[in-house]
């Protein structure tokens, strides 16, 4: 069989297309990834899901989500309960952190419960970054808590209740979205703090779950370490930094190449990431045109992302943890007074 392409893709709508499935075939991406446009309901989603893995050859292939809680989330009612932002987590700290851990634990459970039916095997899960008071609110109630030591904490329980369910989690935005002052959905963030201070706070929590299966960029300048390109495009960020200072050897992907914070063409942007050092990259509008924009500048993986995407798929329990749903879900629900309960 041969080796996948360095890519995540998205598809437009809830069924494959003739035309994307022959695409499909033909470029053979590592993985794929769901948002709210391919969702209706569990039965499409699961024959959504096993078109995508039939179309690389891979009953296995990952398949993406942001099922984060609240803002974020793909999968909502009527079909599937609702959770939380990362902060109403942080919040029950104040009665007793191992409480908040315990729940935190349990969420992500039970999201994963919700992910496996229907052949999600990827969510994009658990945001660590740090929030800055006066920073951009792209990240503000996604976030677990206002200290490195909080987010770390229930960074990890979230990321432990994803493995245990069957689903592998993906730590984000690396090394840190916390204290951009811009939605870099819609422009460069440029952040000038210093290098101590950035690894004191922002980095800190990544280097706490550097152990994580994978990871995705920020598309953040930090001038303390490179004047001009994101953390994304960035040879120094990423061999210096997340290689290196924070010790983070797993997958690395790219956040959205369609983000307006990165410049160039889709063909550009694709290889700007990985000569930076990105394993793969992720593209997830579904536009057609841009997809074959992108793997213009794509090519097999290498041998250290195949190393590692290997890795990344050994980490998938074969059996998920004994776990009794309506009872997981009661004990939740009263853990937030019935306040995310239907």
């Amino acid at each position: 069989m041969s080796t996948s392409s360095a890519a995540i893709l998205g598809c437009a709508g809830t069924v494959l297309s003739a035309e994307e499935a022959s695409f499909f075939r033909d470029v053979r991406p590592w993985g794929f990834i769901l948002f709210k446009r391919n969702i209706d309901t569990p039965d499409q989603v699961r024959k959504l899901t096993a078109a995508l893995r039939e179309t690389v050859g891979r009953p296995d292939a990952p398949i993406l989500i942001d099922q984060e809680g609240g803002r974020v989330a793909r999968l909502g009612a009527p079909h599937w309960g609702k959770y939380p932002p990362g902060r109403a987590y942080g919040e029950l700290v104040a009665n007793d952190p191992l409480h908040a851990r315990e729940i935190t634990r349990l969420g992500a459970r039970l999201i994963a419960h919700d992910l496996t039916s229907l052949g999600i095997n990827v969510d994009c899960v658990p945001v660590l970054d740090v929030p800055d008071p006066k920073g951009h609110e792209i990240i503000g109630d996604r976030a677990y808590g206002d200290t490195p030591q909080q987010v770390a904490t229930l960074g990890r329980a979230a990321a432990e209740g994803l493995l245990a369910g069957g689903v592998l989690p993906i730590i984000k935005h690396i090394p840190g979205h916390g204290r951009a002052m811009a939605d870099s959905h819609l422009e460069l963030p440029v952040v000038k703090a210093k290098l101590a201070e950035l690894d004191e706070r922002d980095f800190a929590p990544f280097r706490v779950l550097s152990d994580m299966p994978m990871a995705m960029t920020a598309h953040v300048v930090y001038t303390a370490i490179d004047r001009r390109r994101p953390a994304t495009t960035s040879k120094k960020a990423i061999k210096q930094v997340i290689r290196g200072s924070l010790g983070f050897d797993g997958l690395l992907m790219s956040d959205d190449l369609s983000m307006k914070a990165l410049s160039g063409d889709f063909k550009q942007r694709a290889k700007d990431s990985l000569s930076a050092g990105c394993d793969v990259v992720l593209h997830c509008n579904g536009d057609m045109d841009e997809m074959k924009a992108v793997m213009a500048g794509v090519g097999k993986m290498s041998k250290e992302a195949r190393r590692r995407a290997q890795a990344v798929m050994g980490r998938l329990v074969k059996v998920p943890e004994p776990f009794d749903h309506a009872e997981a879900r009661a004990r939740f629900d009263a853990a937030f007074d019935g306040r995310y309960a239907g």
